[in-house]
């Protein structure tokens, strides 16, 4: 028996010289999961596959799964394919228990596995289960076209429920975003384009409007786990208003300014803020890396001769470069420098529309140097935190 096709076989992008395969979101395997469990309960007999029609016009062929008939409800699963796309959803069972309702409603539900939403600010309302609009519409349109299709004239229940959602939930953005116990159902167009930074960008723009929607109007921001860490250990700073921007800085200032936010502390391994130091806004190594180059620029600044520029420039690490650094001497200048420099760039990507500055450290030396808006940030960030406390209260 040959291999299943899905429909997405000629479906792929190119990708420093890799075919890349399309996927389909969690949203599609919902509405084709409540497709098939409506027909088998319809009809009365098992169904093997389910074709979809996504909303980005591409026709899904997708294998039924986990099949339970009784004589009052169906459930079944789809297991999603992401394609190539890095997605911790990717296999996952999303599955659908379709049952008839007498008023005509088609009533859509979230059980286990598929978070709730607590917050303001998300596309679907406290309360509710995280299932978005777009998956929401799929699922009704799939059941209307199916009950005309077998003259049934009533309604509908259906629950989407995720065996592994809970368990996968932690390892997503929703426990930050409010969204508790488990995944989200998602998807636009249905389908997932591997490796989409948009996705990534959108996702981080989504949590900043959660903040916000929150009270934040001063946001603390890491690239990712090694800040967070170190705002944790090292630092007497509320992070209520904390988020990770990973190396999307640009986008993040740009969306940080059309949002309204009023100010950032960007908390930063040297690593990845070197690059900042020369106007580089994203700081993924495929975009430009320069840190030993950059390094080596910020300590000629500081008075360095040319063996220890050369020594910089010989480094793999912008560890070593510190050490290197500390051994001539200069760390403290050479920081000072390269403090000087990122905030010069922080304000020319802003054009000063909100208050920005970083905090560097290194592993092995900790604190190196701040940006001199830090210290006016930080005392804005304990305002907001005692504002909050006080609203809290009251």
């Amino acid at each position: 028996m040959g291999q299943h096709k899905n429909g997405l076989e000629e479906y792929f992008i190119l990708k420093d010289g890799r075919r890349l395969r399309y996927g389909y979101t969690t949203g599609s395997c919902a509405a084709a999961a409540a497709k098939g469990a409506a027909w088998m309960l319809l009809h009365g007999e098992p169904l093997e596959e389910t074709a979809l029609m996504t909303p980005k016009g591409i026709l899904l062929h997708l294998l039924i799964q986990e099949i339970r008939m009784e004589k009052d409800k169906v459930s079944c699963g789809i297991r999603k394919d992401g394609g190539d796309d890095p997605d911790v959803t990717d296999g996952i069972l999303v599955c659908a228990e379709v049952s008839l309702r007498e008023d005509g409603q088609i009533c859509i539900h979230g059980g286990p596995g598929v978070g709730r939403v607590t917050r303001k600010g998300l596309s679907v309302p406290p309360g509710e289960a995280a299932i978005n609009p777009v998956p929401r519409r799929m699922i009704r349109e799939e059941l209307e076209r199916t009950a005309k299709e077998a003259g049934y004239t009533k309604g509908f229940d259906v629950t989407i429920w995720i065996p592994q959602g809970a368990e996968l939930a932690e390892k997503t953005f929703n426990p930050r975003l409010g969204i508790e116990g488990g995944i989200s159902v998602l998807g636009t167009s249905g389908i997932v384009i591997p490796m989409s930074e948009d996705a990534l960008i959108a996702s981080i723009r989504l949590e900043m409007e959660m903040l916000k929607e929150a009270g934040a109007r001063y946001l603390v921001i890491t690239p990712g786990n090694y800040g967070e860490t170190y705002a944790k250990e090292h630092m007497d700073i509320d992070l209520t208003y904390s988020m990770k921007c990973s190396n999307y800085l640009g986008e993040t200032l740009d969306m940080a300014a059309e949002i309204g936010i009023e100010g950032i502390l960007f908390i930063s391994h040297i690593g990845k803020f070197i690059k900042v130091s020369g106007g580089i806004m994203n700081t993924h190594s495929k975009n430009g890396d320069c840190r030993a180059e950059l390094m080596a620029a910020q300590a000629l600044r500081a008075g360095a001769d040319m063996d220890t520029v050369k020594a910089l420039l010989d480094t793999i690490t912008t560890e070593e470069g510190v050490q290197i650094l500390k051994k001539a001497g200069l760390l403290k200048a050479a920081m000072e420098e390269t403090a000087g420099r990122v905030q010069f760039y922080l304000d020319h990507r802003t054009g000063k529309r909100i208050k920005t500055g970083a905090v560097l450290f290194s592993t092995q030396e900790g604190h190196l140097a701040d940006t001199e808006t830090v210290p006016e940030l930080l005392e804005l960030i304990r305002k907001q935190r005692c504002e909050n406390e006080r609203s809290e209260n009251n």
